[in-house]
């Protein structure tokens, strides 16, 4: 055993620059699983815990006020209640943004179900009578902290200028944006203040379930129980847990994807990279039989010394992992997708990681172990070099007349047949991930550079304070930059059977429906048509030409399904029809807000700015919010993939170069013997590998444009927001990457071969 010690400790000090690079692709590898595990747990752990930490409700339900909620608290499968609480509409107003808040009335102790986690100052306190607690999301899009004041606006238009004495999160609803309205907590005296007319106030009361599986049906109950007509709005925690994983799901898909994939890229890798080394070393191991090793202490030797590795490569990709999901560093990278996505991972799944590492090292190693033990004692003699035909490369490269070198080089590439294969493999993985990544990001970069194709035209929402509809419509479509106006309005509808709520959208009208893309059928052209996103489609099990029945301000409301749109808020599940068709099924419903399609060239801030001065600052405008803005964290971590995939690259081209060289080298007296000039021989060499790398990234690039759309469209079908999304890369990212892929192949044979075919031809014949 010391024997074997010894000879590994000197082998990897011979070969420092294959053993660091061995150990930095496992160690990238294990990065980018813990990662992914890590993102992928965090996309359900944070509304698991917060609902656990919170005692949250399964149900919430806003009702009219005046409406008897309390037969709610015996009905069965309802195990404790939360509320009734009055709430009320209102807006909030900081630094001219503006927010739709629902204030809600609570008292200086908190409730047993559903209670509010502090997560910056104190609770209400009757001391601050006039003192509001804010949900997190909404105050950092509003950019509000403890001790700073907030304006409320009531529906009379009243001002009350409110300190925030709090910070809190929920397990009520979704982050704000994606959820509106946002919500703040007030004492009941205050809310009085902020909304006197008790008629425009509503109760909300939660209710805690033995069954959460049975969420559809008690909503029923309930419904049933009070009467459609009573219930405004209902919300259920699969809602919630969905808008709070969408995300961090997509990172963790993502970054799953690649650490599965490039787990096998690096045991073709290190497999490549054993055999290449057992190759380099057959003489020595000849010499090692020679001197009584057997072939079992032959393969457990260079099982152990590539197992080893592979164990460095996983310490250190677990303490980079660690250090990535720590608590402050993951939320400074990850704060923008979730609040709370990387919690550590448990000692158990970091184990599973590590052994499933070190499992795929241990079997890359094993054929080619088995295959160096098997070296006959007589090696040490001679070393014959690999024989066998011309490959159909070099037959093409001989027929075309191309000069002696690269011939011969075509014929090299393939001299060991099973190793040119698991080369080309190894290379053309990372490049099929590399080709992926790249439809990743010419994704991103639709969304961000057309927004229209994912449903946002409207590049600006209006919403009129103190201003008429039509005064405040005329007034925007008089903007020069202004293309298009689009009344809008938006009402909360409970579904068939009424076991939730979802979010119905009037916008523009029958005879100028607003410009959704539809990707299946068509859009609305006549009242009672509308058009739905994939998440709505999924959860009602309809199919584009389908009727559905709603109930819509308790009245009852049949649509005729006609579309499928993309549809990148609240998971797809919305309807979106036109004015017309709200107007005629509930009576008149005058527009909420109006979206504001601009004209090409008009930047949206000059516009916003342009018609706040014009009307007096009686619009509130804000920018249309974009998915794309909260999904820059993918960037970093395509590009930190991109660098993983480089280094197994790198790891394969280094082996198939030493091999091809070791395989060579006696070649070298030949050919210089020939004729052939030093550059010449180095030609030679370098074509022998250029020509694998070519075979790789051409069947990386191709089978990656294969995949790519119909990977980024399942994604999108799965989440809600529908297929159609996908973006192949573009020509010039392809270009750049294939040309980077085969100029690292290049000089990493260039460097190697140019160092060989300087050698003394004396130097050479004696080996």
């Amino acid at each position: 055993m010391h024997a074997i010690i010894r000879w590994i400790r000197a082998d990897l000090r011979a070969r420092r620059g294959q053993a660091l690079l061995t150990v930095c692709v496992v160690a990238g590898v294990v990065t980018a699983l813990i990662l992914s595990l890590t993102l992928l747990a965090g996309a359900l752990d944070p509304w698991e815990g917060l609902f656990n930490r919170s005692h949250g409700a399964h149900v919430w339900i806003h009702a009219r006020a005046g409406t008897d909620l309390a037969p709610l608290a015996h009905m069965n499968g309802v195990t404790a209640e939360s509320g009734p609480f009055r709430t009320a509409v209102a807006t909030a107003v900081q630094e001219g943004q503006r927010a739709p808040l629902e204030v809600r009335a609570l008292g200086s102790r908190l409730p047993d179900v559903g209670r509010p986690i502090l997560a910056k100052g104190h609770w209400l306190d009757p001391s601050r009578p006039d003192g509001i607690v804010v949900e997190r999301t909404l105050a950092r899009v509003l950019r509000i902290d403890v001790g700073d004041r907030l304006t409320v606006h009531g529906l009379d238009g009243a001002r009350h200028d409110l300190p925030v004495i709090g910070v809190a999160d929920t397990s009520d609803q979704g982050p704000y944006p994606a959820w509106t309205p946002g919500i703040a907590w007030v004492l009941p005296q205050e809310l009085t203040s902020i909304e006197p007319t008790s008629s425009h106030t509503e109760l909300l009361e939660g209710l805690r379930l033995s069954d959460p599986s049975a969420t559809g049906f008690i909503v029923q109950q309930v419904v049933t129980t009070l009467g459609g007509d009573h219930v405004d709005r209902v919300s259920a925690w699969p809602q919630v847990r969905a808008s709070l994983e969408v995300d961090s799901r997509l990172l963790g898909l993502l970054l799953g994807m690649f650490g599965v994939v490039a787990l096998v890229a690096a045991a073709l890798a290190i497999g490549n990279a054993t055999g290449g080394r057992i190759l380099s070393l057959l003489q020595d191991i000849a010499l090692l039989k020679a001197l009584g090793f057997t072939p079992a202490q032959i393969r457990w030797m260079l099982l152990l010394e590539q197992t080893g590795l592979g164990i460095a490569g996983v310490l250190a990709g677990s303490l980079i992992g660690s250090v990535l999901t720590d608590s402050s560093l993951s939320h400074s990278l990850f704060g923008s997708v979730t609040e709370n996505a990387t919690a550590p991972l448990s000692f158990g799944r970091l184990s599973l990681i590590a052994a499933a590492t070190v499992l795929a090292v241990a079997v890359a190693t094993l054929l080619p172990a088995w295959r160096g033990s098997r070296v006959s004692p007589t090696s040490t003699v001679s070393a014959e070099p690999p024989g066998g035909r011309l490959s159909r490369f070099a037959r093409a490269a001989l027929l075309m007349r191309l000069p002696p070198a690269l011939v011969l080089g075509a014929r090299d590439a393939f001299t060991r047949r099973l190793r040119a294969v698991m080369t080309v493999g190894g290379l053309a993985i990372p490049m099929l991930m590399v080709t992926i990544a790249l439809g990743c990001w010419s994704t991103l970069d639709n969304f961000e550079n057309h927004p229209e194709q994912i449903g946002l035209a409207g590049a600006l929402t209006a919403r009129p304070v103190g201003l008429g509809g039509d005064e405040a419509r005329a007034l925007i479509a008089h903007d020069p930059g202004v293309k298009t106006v689009y009344p809008e309005a938006e009402v909360d509808a409970l579904l068939p059977g009424q076991t939730r709520t979802i979010q119905a959208r009037a916008l523009g009208s029958s005879q100028a429906p607003y410009p959704f893309p539809v990707r299946d059928g068509r859009l609305y052209r006549a009242p009672g048509e509308a058009v739905a996103g994939q998440g709505l489609l999924d959860l009602l099990h309809v199919h584009v030409g389908d009727r559905v029945r709603l109930t819509i301000s308790g009245v009852p409301v049949i649509v005729h399904i006609v579309g499928r749109t993309i549809e990148p808020t609240l998971s797809g599940e919305v309807l979106s029809f036109g004015m017309d068709t709200l107007e005629q099924s509930v009576g008149t419903s005058p527009a909420q807000s109006y979206s504001i399609v601009l004209r090409h060239g008009a930047k949206p801030d000059t516009v916003r700015s342009r018609l706040l001065r014009e009307s007096g600052d009686r619009l509130d405008i804000q920018a249309t919010q974009n998915p794309a803005q909260r999904l820059g964290i993918v960037r970093v971590v395509i590009f930190g993939l991109i660098v993983v995939l480089t280094l197994i690259g790198a790891a394969n081209l280094l082996t198939a170069t030493t091999v091809g060289l070791r395989d060579h080298m006696r070649d070298i007296v030949v050919l210089r013997a020939m004729g052939l000039t030093p550059r010449q021989v180095t030609t030679t060499l370098v074509t022998g590998t250029s020509v694998l790398a070519l075979i790789a990234v051409v069947t990386g690039i191709g089978l990656g444009l294969a995949m790519s759309t119909r990977l980024i469209d399942l994604q999108g079908r799965s989440s809600g927001v529908g297929a159609g999304i996908g973006r192949a890369p573009t020509v010039f990212d392809l270009v750049v990457a294939a040309a980077t892929a085969l100029v690292l192949a290049a000089l990493t044979a260039f460097a190697l071969a140019r160092k060989a075919s300087s050698i003394d031809v004396r130097d050479v014949s004696r080996v």
